[in-house]
Parts: structure tokens; C-alpha cells; sequence
């Protein structure tokens, strides 16, 4: 079972996303508060953007070990030839199963962070699905992308990428998902922060998005556009690169085991 590497993705998953998650906290605060209905600085402007690290920090070890345990599984488990057009369609499924079981981690945790970012009291717990419609349609664009980029350049490089050119790829990748994958983000953060008994508050991804478009239009579907991708390409430099690092660290010490 373990010939693959599982236990390493796990331990070096969990690694990466504590790591990005502390140190990219804050952009995410401010991306939270520009998207909140109440406004930038009645949500809190800039006072106090480590609030809710806490629960962040508790959740993102077993969120992210869980999220590449399960990409690396799925992706053994498909085997496809990396020569095959299909290659892309792996990393997709791989992905989304990926975010389906980190999102049983990461909605608890997700909810207590937004709701301090905010200084929020009311909301509603109907989430999971919210969250999956935008972290899966992320994870669409960002894994292929990635896996491709890295093909890309160990094949004009002639052998494997490193790790910091992982990082490389990952930045790109995730910079331009976040941007094209915005408006859902923002329509997510809405639900969560709703008011309960608001038409928001019912959890429909497509109101919600037509509720902003009606009221801000472009600008609103993509609110915190800037920070949003600035903290993702930093965090998918950091994220994806320090997992790459630490998988390669733990499986040269498993080689080098008796």
C-alpha cells in the first residue's frame, strides 16, 4: 500500500498547508473583508488580520494530508500512461476527490476563520456543497495546470523538476485559478457570512451570484480579485513547493532506511 508513498504525501501535505496557511493568513483577511457585504472597514479594515489563525492552524495539517493522500491515491489507482491525452482528466478526478474529503476537515475550521475575519455573528452552517463549488472547479484548473507545467519543463530540461521549479509552476498555476475561479469565491463567502433568514442565507451558489451581479456587478463578482491571486500564487509557490521538498526528503530517507 505504501509502495507509492502514501505516508509521505500525508506527512509532507500536512506540512505544506500549515506552513502557507501561516504565513499567508493576513491576505487572506483582507480578501475576506473586501468581499464581506458589510464593507472593507465595517468588516474590520486592517485591525486585527491574524484573528482566527487559530482554528486556520488546527485544521490545515489534517486538511491538507488528507486532500494529497487521497490526489496521490487516486492518481496510482487511474495508472495512466503519462504519454496519454488523458493525462489531464487524472489529475481533475484526482483533484476533486482530493477537496471532497479535505472539505469534511476544512468546513468546521473555514467557518470559525471567516466569521472572526469578519467579526460576523450570524451566518448558516449550509456550506459543504458551497465549498466544493468553488474548491473543485479550482482544483480543476490548478492540478492539470501544474502537473503540465512540470511535464513541460522536465521534458525541456531532460530530467525531473526540482522542487523550487515545482514551486514555480505552482505559483502560475494557482494565480491564474484564482483568478478565473473568483466570483464563486466570492459567492461562497457571501453564504457563509449571510444573515440568517436572508435569500443568501439559503446556500444557493447561483443566487448569490445573481444577488452581487445585480447589486456591483463586474466588480463585485470579483472582489478581492488581487489579493486573492497574490496570496494563492505566493501560496501555491510555498504550498506546492514545500510539499514537493518535504515528499522528496521523506522518500530519499525511506530509500536510505534499512
Amino acid at each position: 500500500m505504501d509502495s507509492p508513498g502514501f505516508t509521505a504525501s500525508l506527512v509532507a501535505g500536512g506540512v505544506a498547508g500549515v506552513s502557507v496557511d501561516l504565513i499567508l493568513f493576513p491576505l487572506d483577511t483582507i480578501k475576506t473583508r473586501l468581499q464581506s457585504p458589510q464593507g472593507f472597514n465595517k468588516a474590520g479594515g486592517f485591525r486585527g488580520i491574524y484573528a482566527g489563525v487559530p482554528s486556520a492552524a488546527i485544521g490545515s495539517f489534517p486538511n491538507a494530508a488528507a486532500f494529497f493522500i487521497t490526489y496521490e491515491y487516486v492518481k496510482w489507482f487511474l495508472n495512466t500512461d503519462s504519454s496519454s491525452y488523458l493525462m489531464p482528466v487524472k489529475h481533475m478526478l484526482a483533484a476533486s476527490a482530493g477537496e471532497v474529503v479535505a472539505c469534511l476537515i476544512r468546513v468546521p475550521s473555514e467557518v470559525v476563520k471567516q466569521r472572526a475575519q469578519v467579526s460576523a455573528s450570524s451566518g448558516t452552517f449550509q456550506i459543504f456543497t458551497n465549498i466544493l463549488y468553488r474548491e473543485i472547479p479550482f482544483s480543476f484548473v490548478q492540478f492539470p495546470l501544474w502537473e503540465s507545467l512540470k511535464a513541460l519543463w522536465s521534458w525541456r530540461q531532460d530530467h525531473v523538476v526540482d522542487s523550487w521549479q515545482s514551486a514555480v509552476c505552482g505559483a502560475f498555476a494557482g494565480g491564474f485559478a484564482a483568478m478565473v475561479t473568483t466570483p464563486l469565491d466570492v459567492a461562497k463567502t457571501r453564504i457563509m457570512l449571510a444573515k440568517a433568514g436572508s435569500s443568501t442565507a439559503t446556500g444557493n451558489v447561483l443566487s448569490a451570484l445573481h444577488e452581487v451581479w445585480q447589486t456591483q456587478g463586474l466588480s463585485g463578482l470579483f472582489a478581492g480579485v488581487f489579493p486573492r491571486m497574490a496570496a494563492i500564487s505566493l501560496g501555491g509557490f510555498i504550498f506546492l513547493g514545500a510539499y514537493d521538498q518535504t515528499r522528496s526528503l521523506l522518500l530519499g530517507l525511506g530509500r536510505e532506511s534499512p
